[in-house]
């Protein structure tokens, strides 16, 4: 039986005791022995390695670290220290002194790394077919391809040998395979994933990308890994979306291309399950806008047809000069056409692409999010090989486009065909909408299928989705409120307004001496408490830290519980401090104390 790993089912049973990291890795060294024909590893980590690591959490406690006892994989053109990267060319190989950014941060929450995975080679390719280390096969059904490139990060997920798994994503390749193996597929914002320590494909377009068995499970990773990192030139920090809070607000809108530019290459099941999504769509509140998506369509061709493939050629230059059979034909052919493009050519198409982003930009005028088919069709393995090249170009219709125009993605679950094999959606928004587009991608998985992976363990309902992953929902009720002194604090950091309300009715509320700056004091009470009027701001989690430590005593930050039972960060006040303060609880808000003044 594949074992559940999700990550509120590890939480539930390490706790209870009927689980630990010893007896979980012993699993997975079992399961690893069991699945070994599907090629999903290039290289695992030793069974004593993973005992050792296990031994080394439980000294350490089940709460102690958000990821505590948590299996992961790694795509194997991202470093892992003191384990080869191979990109899936043994010519290539290289042993890194130190992990990845993002590896780092994971396994320093308590996660643990079980391996490299397969990958088309050089992670040219959406099919997983393109290895010398083997075709890695579907999780559903063998003959079928997994997708790629990151084609064993998605079936170690899929067949239960990992909770989650890193992959990379330049043209689809952390989207596709979450389709064909029944996961979410989590492709962030560029450059919110730090990227050093991963071998390049298109590294202007690269994305390291996550394999969840949930939504909620995509955002808990997230948390962890999501963080600015000043060695990589192209990190960036948590921007704007565009209109925050639609996913949970009545009346969001979708977008669908028109019924002339839905493309399923012949499979009617895809199709239906396509047209079964709108209407779940609709049922969770959405209101659908027919889009057109020719600029979309148009800029996804450039990727491969454009000048783009020159970074590909840069990537792998000198191990072509050097030796080319290296290089699998397949993966040669495409690599070595980056090396014809010209200067004028690159230029040519920076234009053409500028002018695709401008004539899509109204879409994002009129739609919140563009629910399209992940991948148009799904594919066996033998036509794959006997059309290698027109095949996974098919695959990436719908996902090509999506790096160059720095937009966001999740792959969801959406269902299954008759032949019992996944079909899955693609949301897609601006950059910076990856915790709307969790939170939305959450919805629509539960809504749309019964079981987690290539297993038969039930989807979990969903979860409070909380902030967008790399902010903080910060509550205020004085000077730092809209139009007041101090209220620049708060957008010179990025932050926006994401509500008006008010507390729980458990509070009181003073007038603190001093000022100016005039400030109150939140104090919670056991008795003859009320609500008061707040707001709550979302602020870039890099920023938080400088902005609570400006906060003068005896004002601090805590947990503040709002009217509709939700708790947020928020400014409290010391309970001695309010020693001749003045009440002004029965006003219900600091603008309306100010007015009275």
């Amino acid at each position: 039986m594949i074992p559940d790993l999700n990550l509120s089912s590890l939480r539930q049973r390490y706790a209870e005791g009927s689980l630990t990291p010893s007896t979980l890795v012993e699993q997975i060294i079992s399961r690893r022995h069991e699945t070994r024909d599907h090629h999903i590893w290039i290289h695992e980590i030793g069974d004593n390695a993973l005992r050792a690591r296990a031994r080394e959490l439980e000294g350490r406690g089940a709460n102690s670290l958000p990821l505590w006892g948590v299996p992961f994989a790694i795509k194997d053109n991202i470093d892992l220290a003191g384990v080869p990267t191979t990109a899936a060319c043994p010519e290539f190989s290289y042993l890194p002194p130190q992990s990845a950014p993002v590896v780092q941060a994971l396994l320093d929450a308590g996660a643990i790394a079980i391996g490299k995975t397969n990958l088309d080679q050089f992670a040219t390719g959406l099919v997983g077919t393109r290895s010398p280390y083997g075709t890695c096969e579907n999780a559903f059904d063998r003959s079928y391809v997994s997708g790629g490139s990151s084609s064993g990060s998605a079936v170690a997920v899929a067949l239960g040998l990992a909770s989650f798994s890193l992959g990379t994503d330049t043209a689809g390749s952390g989207r596709v395979p979450a389709a064909f193996n029944n996961l979410i597929g989590y492709k962030p914002t560029l450059g919110s994933l730090s990227m050093r320590g991963v071998v390049p494909a298109c590294r202007s377009l690269d994305a390291m990308s996550i394999f969840a068995l949930t939504a909620a499970d995509a955002r808990r990773v997230a948390a962890v890994a999501v963080k600015f990192d000043a060695a990589d030139a192209w990190s960036r920090s948590a921007g704007r979306a565009l209109r925050p809070g639609w996913a949970s607000a009545p009346g969001f809108r979708f977008g669908v291309p028109r019924a002339d530019q839905r493309e399923f290459f012949g499979n009617t099941a895809y199709a239906e399950l396509f047209e079964d999504s709108v209407t779940r769509l609709q049922s969770l509140g959405g209101t659908p806008v027919e889009i057109d998506i020719e600029p979309l369509l148009e800029s996804a061709r450039l990727l491969y047809e454009g000048p783009w493939v020159a970074e590909r050629y840069l990537a792998t230059e000198k191990l072509i000069a050097s030796r080319p059979e290296a290089l699998l034909p397949v993966t040669r052919q495409i690599i070595e056409g980056g090396a014809k493009p010209l200067a004028l050519d690159a230029f040519r198409a920076q234009y053409r692409l500028k002018d695709l982003v401008r004539r899509a930009a109204p879409i994002w005028g009129r739609i919140e999010v563009l629910l399209l088919p992940t991948a148009g069709t799904h594919y066996r393995i033998a036509e794959v090989d006997a059309d290698p090249i027109r095949l996974n170009s098919n695959l990436g219709r719908y996902t090509n486009f999506v790096n160059l125009m720095d937009l966001a993605a999740v792959a969801v679950p959406a269902g299954f065909t008759p032949a019992k094999l996944p079909f899955g959606i693609s949301l897609i928004a601006p950059a910076w909408s990856d915790g709307e587009l969790l939170a939305l991608a959450e919805r629509v998985h539960v809504a749309s299928v019964r079981t987690l992976g290539a297993g038969q363990w039930p989807l979990p309902a969903a979860e409070p989705a909380g902030a967008p992953v790399g902010t903080v929902d910060v509550m205020v009720c004085g000077a730092h409120l809209t139009g007041l002194p101090l209220n620049p604090q708060l957008l010179e950091r990025g932050a926006y307004r994401i509500s008006i309300t008010r507390t729980a009715p458990i509070y009181r509320f003073y007038a603190l001496p001093g000022g100016p700056p005039f400030r109150p004091g939140l104090v919670q009470v056991k008795d003859g408490g009320v609500a008061i009027d707040v707001e709550v701001w979302r602020m870039p989690v890099e920023h938080f830290g400088s902005f609570v430590a400006g906060i003068p005593a005896p004002l601090g930050f805590g947990k503040v519980k709002l009217e509709d039972g939700s708790q947020v960060c928020g400014f409290i006040c010391e309970a001695h401090a309010v020693d001749g303060a003045i009440d002004i609880s029965a006003l219900g808000g600091w603008r309306q104390y100010m007015a009275s003044r």
